[in-house]
């Protein structure tokens, strides 16, 4: 039983590991990826100054806090958003990761939810910075997860993740025509690519899930009187969350809703 426990911390710290040097990454795609910018090049460095980051200036986390939370150079504050976004990825890889270890998922189709989970993270924060979902990592996303329902075992199949992503997709199209100011078309391939990942009915909880925690929290910024009614409120937030409830209990919350009606 002990050793048991032991493994799975272990696996748990290795997925979280490795989750802290993608959210590295991701802050650059947050960074860059709005202004149109290469991910590759130039290297690291203070947007301020220009100072070129070395090699442990870019150990996530531990270099924050050696640098007091500033530039060496110039001795701009850094923002506590990037560690924040490492330390998130870390514990979102961690949970996605040993859940689909211990629901006895295909390799593969655990590399695919991270890679799903880092995709829905670097979504959220640009969302929220930009009020915009780019093609360059919705569109990606999308055919990734119906590659993946092809290739890969497990749940959705390939001809599910299509039809799951094309009445998703279609019915959130739908609502743009009839009401272009409720969402715009970054929210409908946002859609489309978790029905990819999701299936039926999966995707319809993501849906629900997220709508409901985006109607609460819009309900709480209302009341604290920082926006009003006709201010703009990005939704790729709330989806992802959605998505990722769904992605780590969806099978149980279904179980748990037929069994209360039984």
């Amino acid at each position: 039983m002990r050793k048991g426990v032991t493994f799975l911390i272990s696996i748990a710290l290795m997925f979280g590991l490795g989750g802290i040097i993608i959210g590295s990454f991701l802050n650059v795609v947050i960074y860059r990826v709005p202004k149109g910018e290469s991910i590759i090049s130039p290297g690291s460095h203070c947007p301020k100054c220009g100072h070129a980051l070395r090699a442990w200036e870019l150990i996530p986390i531990v270099s924050f806090i050696i640098q007091g939370g500033r530039c060496l150079n110039c001795r701009t504050k850094v923002s506590w958003r990037y560690p924040g976004v490492e330390l998130l990825t870390g514990l979102l890889f961690s949970l996605t990761g040993t859940l689909g270890f211990l629901m006895g998922f295909h390799p593969a189709r655990i590399g695919l939810n991270l890679v799903f989970t880092a995709s829905l993270i670097a979504l959220t924060f640009i969302d929220f910075d930009t009020y915009r979902l780019p093609d360059v990592l919705t569109l990606p996303l999308w055919g990734l997860g119906l590659i993946g329902g092809f290739i890969i075992p497990g749940y959705p199949s390939g001809w599910e993740s299509i039809l799951s992503s094309l009445g998703a997709g279609g019915f959130f199209w739908l609502i743009t025509r009839i009401h272009p100011q409720g969402m715009g078309l970054g929210d409908v391939k946002l859609v489309a690519a978790l029905g990819a990942f999701l299936g039926f009915p999966g995707i319809f909880l993501a849906v629900f899930l997220g709508s409901l925690v985006g109607a609460i929290v819009g309900l709480v910024i209302l009341w604290l009187g920082h926006r009003g009614f006709r201010q703009q409120i990005p939704f790729g937030p709330y989806l992802s969350l959605g998505a990722v409830l769904t992605l780590w209990w969806g099978t149980r919350i279904f179980d748990w809703y037929w069994a209360w009606f039984k």
